[in-house]
């Protein structure tokens, strides 16, 4: 298995190959890589696609130094210029976004654009520490197995919690959070909750910037993502109807279809 060595962890990746425009996928928090096999399916023909699992998470190791965001986006630099992946896309989810703001603002040479899915640009809300905290220590105490319905509910919308064709997604969804690491996955968690605002940085950001975010998101409401997109010059919102906190697994079709032609129209854009 391929892994790309960073400060003080390793990260483990998947490179689709090919001679297409890099677009390196960055996932949200609890999850890996693989909640963007839908993009990666759409966009592979067209594009070298990337995806990886921070320290900590997917199937990357346990970091053995503690971390913060700053340190998730230094590791996301090392990744890009590891592979020579310059300028590539950049698509991040939730955490993922939060690397990506830190990228645009202060490397803009590194990326060709910028696409953030259900994140925003501000401080974790205070009253979420809390609630968050206490899910981390439940877990501590008796894992994440008993944790997985409240979770579920944060990450999802109704529709899909409750659509009965898609019970065997929710099932590999579930799966997924039961087996999840509890030091690393705190470590994770507290890199998200502890981070600092990006609001005065995104004034700096200056490439092609789409803005993804679910209707149904109650993790990150729509309107945090509506502030963050009026900040970032020419950006563009799509809302995506039905969506919670994991659109590219929960409305792959509505997500695709935005990036595609986002991407695309950049490529149409490009002088020959």
């Amino acid at each position: 298995m391929p892994f790309c060595q960073v400060d003080g962890a390793e990260i483990f990746y998947e490179d689709s190959g090919g001679n297409g425009v890099p677009i390196l996928f960055s996932h949200g928090l609890l999850w890996s890589g693989e909640m963007f096999a839908a993009q990666v399916a759409a966009l592979r023909q067209t594009h070298r696609c990337i995806t990886y699992d921070h320290r900590g998470q997917g199937r990357s190791p346990d970091s053995r130094t503690p971390f913060d965001m700053e340190q998730l986006a230094a590791d996301a630099l090392t990744l890009i210029r590891t592979l020579s992946l310059p300028p590539c896309h950049f698509v991040g989810l939730s955490m993922g976004g939060f690397v990506g703001m830190r990228l645009a603002a202060r490397h803009p040479e590194l990326l060709r654009s910028l696409t953030l899915i259900e994140t925003a640009a501000d401080r974790e809300p205070r009253m979420n520490i809390p609630k968050y905290r206490m899910l981390a220590f439940l877990a501590r105490l008796f894992g994440y197995r008993m944790l997985v319905p409240p979770i579920m509910k944060i990450m999802f919308a109704p529709s899909f919690l409750h659509d009965p064709n898609r019970q065997d997604q929710r099932r590999q969804m579930e799966h997924h959070l039961a087996k999840l690491r509890d030091a690393a996955t705190r470590a994770a968690l507290e890199s998200v909750i502890s981070r600092q605002p990006i609001e005065h940085e995104l004034s700096r950001i200056r490439i092609p910037t789409l803005v993804l975010h679910g209707t149904d998101d109650a993790a990150i409401v729509p309107h945090r993502a509506q502030q963050m997109a009026a900040a970032i010059l020419g950006s563009k919102l799509v809302m995506i109807p039905r969506a919670g906190h994991t659109s590219t697994v929960e409305e792959p079709a509505a997500i695709n279809a935005a990036l595609c032609a986002f991407v695309q129209s950049l490529s149409d854009s490009q002088p020959a």
